[in-house]
């Protein structure tokens, strides 16, 4: 038996085919396409509204799921090997072991696309699109795709 072990997640994307995203550093919320997050000419993605970059836009939804299926899968890892624990003693020992009642599981919450006050906004440089706050869109924001700050009237 292998020591990994793999949980996957689908993150759901929108009707246009944006997937939300959250920075880290300030907590805006923007979308980019799914086929742009999986490019590898996309080497880093910049938040539209503080230019930074971060290891991971994960929205807080996405983490939750993913904390309740770990517990969950742990949680039945354990008592699995209880129960086995519990039939070898039964056999060969006078101690009695007893493994006791399978945990509950977590609520597993599913995912929505659930933020639909972004607008879409093209940047130049890329040639790409992003839904972005409209206020960052009448002013100005970051490219998620290079960092170069887009201006309103551009």
């Amino acid at each position: 038996m292998s020591d990994n072990i793999t949980v996957e997640i689908s993150i759901p994307c929108d009707d246009e085919g944006y997937v939300l995203l959250r920075c880290s550093h300030c907590g805006e919320l923007f979308k980019i396409t799914a086929s742009d997050a999986k490019d590898d000419e996309v080497l880093d993605i910049y938040c539209p509204a503080c230019g930074l970059t971060s290891e991971s836009y994960l929205t807080d939804d996405v983490i939750a799921l993913a904390n309740a299926k770990i517990n969950n899968l742990v949680n039945d890892m354990i008592y699995d090997t209880f129960k086995k624990m519990e039939r070898h003693n039964k056999r060969n020992s006078p101690l009695q072991f007893k493994a006791g009642k399978k945990p509950k599981h977590e609520y597993e919450s599913p995912l929505y696309s659930t933020i639909d006050a972004l607008e879409e906004t093209g940047f130049c440089c890329c040639k790409r699109s992003a839904k972005v706050n409209p206020l960052l869109k009448m002013s100005a924001c970051y490219c998620p795709f290079c960092g170069v700050i887009k201006f309103e009237d551009e």
